[in-house]
């Protein structure tokens, strides 16, 4: 008995990238899920024909012509595009892709804090976790009533500390009577 079984994987999503001119003078960010995809992006964004184009990447001036070498580069790569008859040349103020460190890791905790209202005493708390780059949960914690329970805080502490400072001056002249009836009997 042959088993058949196909695997679903999702489709593949669009990655940022960055494209520079030959002379590094023009720069744009584009998002592509293909080698073609991101070719055309370029050509109608830097007005060329497709056919005369060639990707390298910015750094060391390597020809990406394949899918798969596409796929395996990761995201913000930065290119270079060339026209029929331009060439790579070396940039003194990029350093190499084997010398910029990597982030390695699983996951990734962020937190915001933010207002909505330049007014508010206290601002929203946004909660943000990333695993793999692929997943997030974020949580948003919004404070818009923490202004209202802190008066009402302080209100109960102010009457509390008027009402301690009575007590103090009514005991204070109770002992003073008590001494100053000591003092006319003695």
């Amino acid at each position: 008995m042959a088993c058949l079984a196909q695997r679903m994987l999702p489709p593949p999503q669009a990655r940022p990238y960055r494209v520079c001119s030959q002379n590094r003078r023009r720069r744009t960010g584009f998002t592509s899920t293909s080698l073609g995809d991101l070719r055309q992006q370029v050509a109608s964004s830097f007005v060329m024909a497709c056919q005369m184009l060639t990707l390298v990447l910015e750094d060391d001036g390597t020809v990406v012509d394949s899918e798969a070498f596409f796929q395996s580069l990761p995201d913000n790569t930065p290119f270079m595009v060339l026209e029929k008859g331009e060439v790579w040349t070396p940039s003194k103020r990029v350093m190499p892709s084997f010398r910029q460190p990597r982030r390695s890791g699983i996951a990734k905790l962020s937190f915001d804090l933010y207002k909505l209202n330049p007014k508010d005493f206290l601002g929203c708390l946004t909660v943000k976790a990333t695993l793999y780059d692929i997943y997030s949960l974020s949580y948003d914690v919004k404070c818009t009533r923490a202004k209202y329970f802190l008066m009402s805080l302080l209100r109960c502490f102010m009457y509390m500390a008027k009402l301690t400072g009575q007590v103090l001056l009514c005991g204070s002249s109770y002992v003073l009577r008590f001494l100053g009836e000591e003092e006319c009997c003695s």
